[in-house]
């Protein structure tokens, strides 16, 4: 359990950081007018993409680690659903960021809006895939 439970606080960690931008975060910066939505959603992704990209990486090493040391296949399972983060971002969200990232805060309005409000939607799926990980992980740990 060496591995196991670093792979579980990291998984947790990155769960709290997902639903903190659901809960928290989003529905805040949706109170601000477009231009003030989207010049804050900018660099708040820049630093949340790092931030979670890094700890899904984490966990899933960690959670292959327990799995190797124990050849128990929960933390296997954890490991992939917490690094399924990696293509669900590049391949659903990232077109998203694309389109954003291209809109200079001085042309934000409607479209931007619905872009972000549609972003937190397919965020609140990556805050899922976080808690099925962190739950997988403490059932591994709990058997």
């Amino acid at each position: 359990m060496i591995f196991g439970l670093p792979a579980l606080v990291v998984a947790a960690l990155f769960t709290g950081a997902a639903f903190y931008i659901n809960v928290a975060e989003q529905p805040a910066r949706l109170v601000l007018d477009d231009r003030a939505l989207l010049a804050e959603w900018k660099p708040a992704y820049a630093r949340g993409f790092t931030m979670q990209a890094s700890l899904a990486v984490a966990g899933f090493v960690l959670g292959v680690a327990a799995w190797w040391t124990t050849r128990d296949e929960l933390w296997l399972a954890g490991a992939v659903v917490l690094v399924a983060n990696w293509p669900y971002t590049l391949l659903v969200i990232m077109p998203v960021n694309r389109r954003l990232e291209a809109i200079a805060p001085e042309a934000a309005g409607p479209e931007s809006r619905a872009l972000i409000v549609g972003w937190g939607d397919l965020h609140m799926r990556r805050t899922m895939l976080g808690a099925v990980a962190t739950l997988l992980f403490l059932w591994a740990g709990l058997s």
